[in-house]
């Protein structure tokens, strides 16, 4: 998928958005990349990615073992990290630092570096590619002579659904 036809996705905080197709896509899309990989997305690695894709909320480490003990009484905070670093090495996640956090990536198929809005409110995190931001901040790295890692720049506030039912309030 090209970025412009990615960005018109990101309007996923929409009232009428259809979550479930969502989440058949990523695990589709994570699905057929394994193969073409020829790397194993196991039972315990579909599960993770499944959980993190519940919601566009970002979940923890320790939410992910208590919802995934009761299927797998055998799953220790090992079993989930081990399943969260191949899920971030074949970019079907991001790790969100502030919230030592993750959500789901909708666009796996291709490394990138993003832009992540996170809302105090409702706990959403919006992924954007944000290409305008992030080419003068890979210039100002490659002119530091510095080679980048990751990134991500996370911003906190509120987004516009909550604030649009913060004015139907008041």
């Amino acid at each position: 998928m090209n970025f412009s036809a990615e960005a018109s996705h990101h309007h996923h905080h929409s009232y009428g958005h259809d979550h479930k197709q969502c989440v058949t896509e990523a695990l589709g899309a994570a699905e057929n990349l394994c193969l073409a990989r020829g790397v194993h997305l196991t039972p315990i690695r579909h599960q993770v990615l499944e959980l993190i894709w519940d919601s566009h909320k970002a979940v923890k480490a320790y939410e992910l073992l208590d919802r995934i003990k009761p299927s797998q009484q055998a799953a220790r905070p090992a079993t989930i990290y081990r399943a969260l670093d191949f899920l971030i090495e074949q970019g079907f996640i991001h790790r969100v630092e502030s919230l030592k956090a993750f959500i789901g990536c909708r666009c796996s198929e291709h490394q990138h570096e993003l832009l992540l809005l996170i809302c105090k409110h409702c706990n959403e995190v919006e992924e954007r590619l944000a290409p305008a931001v992030m080419a003068p901040l890979s210039q100002e790295f490659s002119q530091a002579g510095f080679i980048v890692h990751s990134k991500a720049i996370e911003a906190q506030g509120i987004c516009g659904k909550c604030l649009r039912f913060e004015d139907t309030q008041n």
